[in-house]
């Protein structure tokens, strides 16, 4: 699939996706769309066919899996400020000042994600804008696809919030972000004053809400269940954001819409299944379409593989990073030699005596594996915390015993009946487990306005940071200072 360049000057501004007119558009390979590659056209062009205005449905999509972005880098940079990982290379291109909490505002990384976000957040504001005002594909297939831009944009924000403003709990009405909601066509619109936390959760939520109401519960392919927004694929994401505002109640009414009362707790769709999928070995052995996976970034092709550097396999596997000695893996399901959980094979050792994680290693180089952005495993966690929390201590339970049997299933929890706060814990702890190197780690961490812990790996040592830090968030990118008078300085 070949991506768009975008030059170090005012256009690569966030939010400009069009310039003088033309849209540029990309190959449709990734989302199995049948259309021929197009560099650049008329933005009237572009939206003339109903087979054009899909391959600008499919766009979104590229955007989001922009290989500073969801594409890999991303989820990387997120394990990298957390704990789990060590650090092999000292060289900051493979993000060594990522992981010692020494990035600055005028960093390559700090301002490359801000940029690949709003790039997506303005295609989706452009889709949304353009389907509103044509009469070229039905209205079905107008709201589905608008449906499919508010998810896009909801899943930006909420990386964008998550990264670049204080955590939810620390000050809720502190200063995040422009909240750009709509089509920018040209670049005399930088100025914009920033929103707050709480608005921009709002705004989250808010788009959501209204792509669940519009999304199809399943399309005709797996591989587009899997790559394209689905109803339960915004379900799952809002479990996410509502766990991160700590709103317990709404968590447990967004996951009791995808999770049965009783075990096995499999949703059965009309047209559409998820669940956890019977073994590990189903789930990080190529069989990307399964039910487990709700949403994902897909690799059809070796030239649709992210950029080496920016390859979760290549970073976890090189290795650029290694598993810290002190993180998840000396938890004693990973660490014991009498642990008989099936997550311990997916940790090798290399010959450096170095642990490495190998999720995402099935294919080799060039690293085509697709990337899991929501796993029906996660929903299960987060409601199971959610029940916790509010003290249904029986249905965290079977929900934890549900991801936890899958990989052992003998195993059986010692938590004291009735014990609120350690199963709590129990729930976060198994949670680091399983979706261990998949970007969860810092952002859960932050939801919890945690310090990031201090770390050592063979590119020295990073210090604690604690959440009064300047640099517990990463600060607003140069390029946005430059050209937003009204941001925050």
């Amino acid at each position: 699939m070949k991506h768009i360049s975008y030059s170090h000057s005012r256009w690569t501004r966030a939010f400009i996706l069009l310039l003088s007119g033309t849209l540029y558009l990309t190959s449709c390979q990734k989302k199995a769309l049948e259309l021929t590659p197009v560099t650049s056209i008329s933005e009237a062009d572009a939206y003339s066919t109903p087979e054009k205005i899909l391959g600008q449905v499919n766009g979104l999509y590229d955007q989001l899996s922009d290989p500073s972005f969801y594409g890999g880098r991303y989820l990387v940079f997120n394990e990298q400020r957390g704990d789990e990982f060590s650090q092999n290379d000292g060289n900051n291109s493979t993000g060594a000042n990522v992981w010692n909490q020494s990035i600055s505002g005028s960093g390559d990384f700090v301002n490359a994600v801000w940029n690949a976000a709003y790039r997506t957040i303005n295609s989706a504001n452009i889709l949304i804008e353009r389907l509103q005002t044509q009469n070229v594909v039905s209205e079905e297939s107008k709201k589905n696809y608008i449906a499919e831009a508010k998810f896009v944009r909801a899943f930006a924000y909420f990386s964008l919030v998550q990264t670049y403003a204080q955590p939810y709990h620390a000050d809720p009405q502190s200063l995040a972000l422009p909240l750009r909601l709509r089509a920018e066509t040209a670049g005399a619109n930088n100025d914009l004053a920033f929103s707050t936390v709480a608005q921009v959760y709002t705004q989250i939520i808010q788009d959501l809400d209204a792509a669940e109401q519009d999304l199809p519960v399943a399309y005709a392919t797996a591989l587009s269940n899997v790559s394209r927004a689905h109803r339960a694929a915004a379900i799952a994401l809002k479990t996410r954001v509502y766990l991160t505002q700590s709103n317990w109640d709404q968590v447990i009414a967004e996951a009791s819409k995808l999770v049965p009362t009783t075990p096995p707790f499999q949703y059965d769709g009309n047209g559409i299944t998820h669940g956890l999928e019977s073994s590990l070995a189903t789930l990080f052995s190529g069989s990307y379409t399964g039910k487990e996976a709700l949403f994902s970034i897909p690799f059809l092709i070796a030239s649709e593989a992210p950029g080496q550097q920016a390859a979760l396999a290549y970073n976890y596997l090189s290795p650029v990073l290694y598993l810290n000695p002190q993180g998840i893996i000396a938890n004693p399901v990973l660490a014991s030699p009498v642990s008989t959980d099936g997550r311990k094979s997916l940790i090798i050792t290399n010959s450096n005596g170095q642990q490495l994680l190998k999720k995402f290693a099935h294919n080799g180089s060039p690293y085509t594996d697709y990337i899991p952005l929501i796993r029906y495993a996660e929903v299960l966690l987060n409601y199971a915390e959610a029940a916790a929390q509010k003290n249904d201590i029986s249905k965290a339970t079977a929900l934890l015993n549900a991801v936890r049997h899958r990989a052992d299933p003998t195993f059986v929890f010692t938590i004291g009946t009735g014990n609120q706060e350690e199963l709590v814990e129990t729930i976060f702890t198994e949670k680091r487990i399983e979706l261990l190197g998949e970007g969860f780690r810092t952002h859960e961490l932050f939801r919890k306005v945690l310090p990031l812990p201090a770390k050592q790996g063979n590119a020295g040592t990073a210090p604690e940071i604690q959440p009064t830090a300047s640099n517990y968030v990463w600060p607003i990118p140069s390029g946005e200072l430059a050209y937003n008078k009204l941001a925050p300085r």
